[in-house]
């Protein structure tokens, strides 16, 4: 339903003492402010608790009914605060107004030296994402298509405004079909354009289908092997994400296979020239497929000159987690080569990198990525070329200091001064 929820915590109170231990102080402060804002109070109800001894006053819990829906309020002598609850209904007409007149002059008469507040529209629901205990951002969800456990996780689909339709799992953003490009082009074609001819394609993971799709576009590919493990995310990409995969379950050079990714890869005799690993964070089940056993059979079945790309998150919200993926990589493969862009769904830089024994994707200059971009037909490419190539791969300071752990020295330019009129 339309409407507008109001919800504060003060702290160190210093107003009139009596509104935190007094109920009639309290109850006709609050009807007050509810005159004056001009919603319509229908009746109330308050209630005094008694203090721990007969020396101490208790708090007060209280609320009114409004025709446009409530107000509540809960005191704490003991502590010297309060908590404020003010919601109105906006169905019929906008009250929004009204409900922040309340609460500012609560707030004002309780004097509050420090508050939490929070302003929650009850007309659209907000998607919150926690990248770390204190950084995180919120999408816009204007229609819920899908929400349920998987069996092995929670899966959500949301039509939203900014992104078009998106994916959730476990409440982290996925993809979404305005931005997925940023994330699978730069997945994907770094490592299978630096590959003189690729032409067998591992993807663990990726059920939404774009690494997929992305991978096809090149022509050489033969085959690509997609092994995820929860099929619900293969069925749910089919019915709703059909502009990230763009019909690439169809494709005749598609396997599909359901299946737990870390056994396939113990267990597979074949080999491939890109691996590409397009997994969830590692929390739960898929922190085994960042471990350096996992590594180590990813390169077993890397054929010669084969490469493995995978995303290690994020250098800003967790950086340990990027200094400890990159170690682990480094320890397993010779060349190693880490790489940043800024994903819009994920809210902050994030970091990919390649692996292999020999192809090193930095040794190839932006004018043959183009040269082979164009020979290979390589289409609707809204991220990916040769400058974007070599721009990925130039590492801020930071995010060298994570990594690769050395800054280059920088280059002296002797210059000569020229005298004047000369």
């Amino acid at each position: 339903m339309n409407g507008l929820h109001l919800v504060a915590d003060l702290y160190g109170c210093r107003g009139d003492a009596r509104y935190l231990t007094d109920r009639e102080a309290l109850r006709q402060l609050c009807i007050s402010a509810v005159q004056n804002s001009g919603l319509t109070s229908l009746g109330d109800l308050f209630h005094q608790f008694e203090g721990e001894s007969e020396d101490d006053a208790g708090g007060v819990t209280g609320a009114i009914v409004l025709a446009e829906s409530h107000l509540a309020i809960h005191t704490w002598p003991e502590l010297n605060s309060v908590t404020l609850d003010v919601y109105v209904c906006n169905y019929t007409k906008d009250n929004s107004a009204k409900a922040h007149g309340v609460l500012r002059d609560l707030m004002a008469a309780f004097d509050a030296t420090d508050y939490v507040r929070h302003d929650v529209p009850r007309d659209r629901q907000h998607l919150y994402e926690h990248l770390n205990g204190d950084y995180g951002f919120f999408v816009r969800s204007t229609k819920r298509l899908e929400e349920f456990h998987t069996g092995l996780q929670k899966l959500e689909v949301h039509e939203t405004p900014q992104f078009g339709k998106l994916l959730r799992l476990d409440d982290c953003f996925q993809t979404s079909e305005r931005d997925e490009f940023v994330y699978h082009e730069n997945l994907i074609h770094p490592s299978l354009t630096a590959h003189a001819s690729p032409r067998q394609v591992l993807i663990i993971g990726g059920g939404d289908g774009g690494a997929v799709e992305e991978a096809l576009k090149h022509p050489s590919v033969e085959r690509v092997t997609l092994v995820e493990l929860d099929g619900k995310v293969v069925e749910i990409a089919r019915k709703h994400l059909g502009e990230i995969h763009r019909g690439a379950f169809e494709s005749p050079r598609l396997r599909l296979l359901i299946e737990d990714g870390l056994k396939f890869l113990a267990e597979t005799n074949e080999k491939f020239d890109v691996i590409a690993l397009d997994l969830p964070d590692p929390v739960g089940p898929a922190t085994a497929l960042y471990e350096e056993a996992f590594f180590r059979d990813c390169k077993l079945a890397l054929a010669s000159g084969g490469i493995l790309t995978l995303h290690m998150g994020s250098p800003v919200s967790r950086p340990d987690r990027v200094r400890e993926h990159f170690a682990r990589l480094t320890r397993v493969f010779s060349v190693v080569r880490p790489y940043t862009m800024f994903i819009p769904l994920y809210g902050c830089l994030w970091s990919m990198a390649t692996c292999s024994e020999s192809l090193d994707p930095v040794a190839i200059d932006a004018v043959e990525i183009d040269r082979r971009i164009a020979r290979r037909g390589l289409t609707l490419l809204q991220y990916y070329n040769g400058s974007t190539h070599q721009a990925v791969f130039a590492l801020p300071n930071f995010v060298r200091d994570l990594t690769v752990g050395t800054r280059p020295a920088p280059t002296l330019v002797t210059k000569q001064r020229t005298a004047a009129g000369k």
